[in-house]
């Protein structure tokens, strides 16, 4: 049979037809590489990342927390993983709070959709989602200038099951959609919201909507859990089936925004796992180059683990010279790579080469290179 004669939903079925047909990287919640299933609790200002890619953006601090797999409850099937968010406190949301679960797509990955144009192409969200309340909840879709929202709502009948939900969205053909490597598309779901920001959900418009009126707040009751997984936001009609993509092809999805080297504690028993080599660039200082891989959307951030509060998760060799690092001041970035100056308690020749490695004690110890939408 011609491809042309083939239904249109079936192809849209078939994972990866398109080669990404999922524009929600990570959906399965299957990465993690900031709090490798550790508990975290998201604090206000700038997005707060649990899992990879996926974000809180709140106006109060310490009244939820997050976890890969937290209550350790079986996934829908064919999903191994989920981001559990758990109420901290039974908190009364004031009439301009919110506390939102999102993913941020880049541009480059939905400038086929048209939105902001007559063309504009319809999607379709869909996930899986376990709750130990029951009621309508609330979400929306908004765009880089925040003035474009769509808030949509969805019904949790049975507390403490998956439920499949799907809602499908009409493209905006109106206002500002950008189509580079900055914010594309804002897919947010509420765990709390106040008067404020809620509307009426299923149509687009101007007026900062988070979720709908009514909604269930999930912050509101102590304990309370929101499971979810199988993410996936495409171009259809109707959901289709997940686009499960190879975990390698994930990582590397993921690593566009965050690429982190952990300390590797089983080396020799011991934990001196090598980070890299550089050189002697002063009497007391070690310039070091960070190779990201893949490419980044930007020139990146660095951080690093504790050397603030004990300057010992890295030390430099360079024979028998070791010297923990005092220091660490980013040289230059690119989105290809980050060099970055180490001081250091002892001197060194410069233009030596120098050995980086982690310490025996450390664990938990990271590099990471960040550059989130």
């Amino acid at each position: 049979m011609p491809i042309s004669q083939i239904n249109q939903n079936s192809l849209a079925s078939t994972a990866s037809f398109y080669g990404m047909k999922n524009r929600i990287i990570n959906g399965a919640m299957v990465i993690d590489q900031r709090s490798a299933g550790a508990s975290v609790t998201p604090t206000t200002g700038s997005a707060f990342y649990a899992l990879d890619r996926f974000a809180f953006e709140i106006s109060q601090s310490s009244k939820l927390t997050a976890q890969q797999n937290a209550g350790s409850v079986t996934p829908p099937a064919g999903f191994t993983n989920y981001q559990g968010i758990t109420s901290s406190s039974a908190y009364a949301v004031t009439s301009t709070d919110y506390f939102l679960f999102e993913q941020i797509i880049e541009g480059f990955n939905t400038a086929d959709l048209n939105w902001g144009s007559a063309n504009a192409k319809t999607v379709t969200l869909s996930f899986w989602v376990r709750s130990s309340l029951t009621g309508t909840f609330g979400g929306n879709l908004q765009n880089n200038a925040n003035d474009r929202f769509y808030p949509f709502s969805y019904s949790i009948p049975v507390a403490n099951t998956w439920t499949q939900i799907s809602v499908t969205i009409a493209g905006d053909t109106t206002g500002t959609w950008l189509t580079t490597n900055g914010r594309g598309i804002l897919v947010r779901w509420s765990m709390g919201t106040g008067s404020t920001y809620l509307g009426t959900a299923g149509s687009w418009g101007a007026t900062t909507y988070f979720g709908v009126t009514g909604q269930t707040n999930l912050v509101g009751t102590s304990g309370a859990t929101f499971y979810i997984t199988g993410v996936q936001l495409e171009q259809n009609t109707v959901a289709s089936n997940f686009d499960f993509r190879p975990y390698g092809t994930e990582l590397a999805l993921c690593q566009r925004y965050c690429y982190q080297i952990n300390s590797d504690n089983s080396a020799n028993g011991g934990g001196t796992g090598l980070t890299g080599v550089g050189t002697g660039n002063t009497g007391n200082g070690c310039s070091r180059a960070q190779t990201a891989s893949p490419t980044m959307r930007v020139s990146p951030t660095l951080t690093m683990s504790n050397l603030s509060s004990n300057g010992t998760d890295l030390r430099v060799y360079n024979g028998s010279v070791v010297a923990n690092l005092t220091s660490i001041v980013t040289n230059y970035s690119t989105p290809q790579s980050v060099q970055f100056d180490a001081n250091t308690a002892s001197a060194y020749t410069i233009g030596n080469a120098l050995t980086v490695l982690w310490q025996n004690s450390i664990n938990g110890g990271y590099i990471r290179l960040t550059a989130e939408l």
